[in-house]
């Protein structure tokens, strides 16, 4: 499994989020380097995001997600047209889970398992 994981859940429907792309950076001096890219599947996941054997080093990470094109396929309003959540890995080796829970007018997150 990759060492950063993520679900993205879409509360006002009440299910997965299918099609969200996401990219993953780290922030290198003043600015963001992208390491991966990934899209959502059918179960609201990428589970595949990074190599399973490679262990990202501490430091300050940004998963993005583009929601804009994904409300824009359902046919619906929305507010947040892209969600940016900064966290750090403090230790190389742990996993970090990274879930999304979305509506068109909010949405929330924690550290997962």
């Amino acid at each position: 499994m990759s060492q950063i994981t993520t679900h993205i859940l879409d509360t006002a429907r009440g299910c997965p989020a299918e099609g969200v792309s996401l990219a993953l950076a780290v922030m290198k001096g003043d600015s963001w380097e992208t390491l991966a890219e990934g899209v959502t599947d059918h179960d609201g996941r990428v589970a595949d995001l990074l190599p399973d054997m490679e262990d990202l080093a501490a430091g300050r990470y940004r998963m993005r997600f583009e929601l804009e094109p994904y409300f824009v396929a359902q046919g619906g309003a929305m507010f947040y047209p892209r969600a940016d959540i900064e966290f750090m890995v403090s230790a190389a080796g742990e996993h970090y889970h990274i879930p999304l829970l979305l509506s068109p007018f909010g949405y929330s997150t924690y550290r997962g398992s």
